[in-house]
């Protein structure tokens, strides 16, 4: 059976995330997350390190709207020392728990973990003679910045930089996220939304995200009878790689088919990430999986 905790007693379900980053002192840079649902609000701050470390030096939260565990924001300081790598969700989940709202303050930990892959602060100098129409020279920057890009997904391969020096590529990218000024503020914002909407005896899924560099909107279909995926799309209005980075976003087609069940999370990561596919469009695709609860 499929369903959702999130749909028990009404037909749609939605959920909001805007996340940003800002500029702090050392190497260090300030993240903060807000999720709004349908049934609460809450907002998570971490100043973390940059890469490699993603050490946490400093973690809060607040509860905006709703039903939530006040014991959740006083345990935050827990994470203190934490890094943002593999593990990490482990050690959300003991912090936060199974209260009201744990799920929330885990999903917005998460989206700092990855917003922290969105800017670096490498030396001034570095960026000096920075030109959006050089990809090339972008690409250098993003895995010196981020050394845990390599092989991440097709773009980051060498299949994917192989491809630079066939086509002219112009990046959205700008220099602020590489070297940013002191003190600056909403460097990055990001902004999604995911929704669940039950028509009949199909549920539709949709979880968008546009930032900076980033436009997605993707939609699945799942058959509740069948357990079946019976439709998998998605929309493409903004990439870091424009022409390389397209690639892989016709490997959401692969998920057609698929039974949903139980395995499904499992095989969207051979099927859409790694590094021949695209990890925006697997993290989307596995968070609105997180709504979704598959049994027999």
């Amino acid at each position: 059976m499929i369903g959702s905790p999130f749909l028990v007693g009404r037909d749609r379900y939605e959920r909001a995330m805007e996340g940003w980053v800002d500029d702090s002192p050392e190497d260090t840079l300030a993240h903060t997350v807000v999720i709004t649902d349908d049934d609460a609000s809450i907002e998570f701050g971490a100043v973390c390190s940059t890469a490699p470390s993603y050490e946490v030096r400093g973690a809060e939260g607040r509860i905006l709207t709703g039903s939530v565990d006040p014991a959740i924001v006083e345990r935050l300081e827990r994470l203190k020392g934490a890094r943002m790598v593999g593990g990490f969700g482990k050690l959300l989940a003991e912090v936060c728990g199974v209260g009201p709202g744990a799920g929330l303050f885990v999903d917005a930990a998460i989206e700092v973990a990855r917003l922290a892959r969105q800017v670096s602060k490498l030396p001034r100098e570095s960026t000096s003679a920075f030109d959006p129409r050089d990809a090339r020279r972008c690409w250098d920057l993003d895995v010196a910045g981020w050394t845990d890009l390599p092989n991440s997904c097709f773009t980051y391969s060498k299949a994917g930089r192989a491809l630079l020096d066939e086509r002219t590529v112009s990046v959205p990218m700008a220099p602020e996220l590489y070297s940013p000024p002191p003190g600056a503020r909403r460097i990055f914002l990001r902004r999604k939304r995911a929704r669940l909407v039950l028509t009949g005896r199909r549920l539709h899924m949709f979880h968008s995200m546009h930032d900076n560099v980033h436009g997605f909107d993707v939609h699945y279909e799942l058959d509740l009878d069948a357990g079946t995926v019976m439709a998998a799309d998605s929309i493409t209005s903004r990439l870091p790689y424009p022409g390389i980075c397209t690639e892989p976003q016709g490997r959401i087609a692969t998920m057609i088919g698929q039974p949903a069940d139980v395995a499904l999370r499992k095989r969207t990561q051979a099927l859409l990430g790694g590094e021949s596919g695209c990890a925006q469009l697997y993290d989307l695709t596995a968070d609105l999986l997180k709504l979704v609860t598959f049994t027999g």
